[in-house]
């Protein structure tokens, strides 16, 4: 299996990258991929950069030009659901654009010619994911300093709807109005659907996992980039490398 990693987070993506054993470096489209071994497993890793599009060339590419089997994306989101908490984390199951209205040649949220208006996530990943990211979190691998810093006491994991768009979703208003348009979305992104979105358009399989880095009344107050260097990027760490050596 020759597997794709990507994150939208240069942290989360450059500890991935500091594991690969000698990695060989290709730069296209402005960005850089890094081929090698990763915990025995032949792995293309990179940073997609924020928002739809870098990630679609991102996951293109991967898929054309380096031939992956499977592709994983790795990152954080924002809780639409109550029931989550900073550092929980969902596994995708399928994936909407938020921000994606054809109407009225086509309903909301369907994507123009696809005659679909969200991506399915692959089971058989998402099993592995949910069994790989279950045994993180009962791992000790988060400092209990940190923990204690971003009001991590007990997190979960769960599987769900995930809703993505080109816009960062920082205030009640934006989130009600998601939440109301698809009740379903268990948090928020802006990359996983158009990463989906490619994946079957290439017949690929894909997993995306999203640690949940603000809760749903968006009124947390937590340091962003401290929270992906010390919780996110050892979340995609263990998660990734539970899911390789399951």
């Amino acid at each position: 299996m020759r597997i794709g990693i990507m994150s939208a987070m240069h942290e989360e993506i450059n500890a991935l990258i500091q594991t690969v054993k000698s990695p060989r470096t290709t730069r296209l489209g402005d960005r850089s991929y890094y081929e090698g071994d990763l915990w025995g497993t032949e792995a293309v890793l990179a940073f997609s950069r924020w928002g739809k599009v870098a990630s679609a060339s991102t996951v293109a590419t991967l898929i054309l030009k380096f031939e992956v089997d499977v592709v994983l994306f790795t990152g954080v989101a924002g809780a639409m659901d109550n029931a989550l908490d900073i550092g929980d984390v969902v596994v995708g199951e399928a994936f909407y654009q938020h921000d994606m209205d054809a109407r009225p040649i086509f309903k909301q949220f369907e994507i123009p010619l696809a005659g679909k208006s969200f991506f399915l996530a692959s089971k058989k990943l998402n099993t592995k994911l949910l069994s790989a990211t279950e045994a993180f979190l009962h791992s000790d691998a988060i400092d209990d300093d940190v923990k204690k810093t971003f009001a991590i006491t007990a997190p979960k994991v769960i599987t769900g709807a995930i809703a993505s768009g080109d816009k960062f979703v920082s205030s009640n208003k934006d989130a009600e109005r998601i939440k109301q348009a698809l009740p379903q979305v268990k948090c928020v992104e802006m990359e996983g659907a158009a990463v989906a979105q490619v994946c079957a358009e290439y017949d690929v399989p894909f997993g995306i996992i999203r640690t949940i880095s603000d809760s749903a009344n968006h009124t947390a107050d937590i340091d962003f980039m401290k929270f992906t260097q010390e919780v996110a990027s050892k979340y995609s760490i263990g998660i990734i490398r539970n899911f390789l050596n399951a």
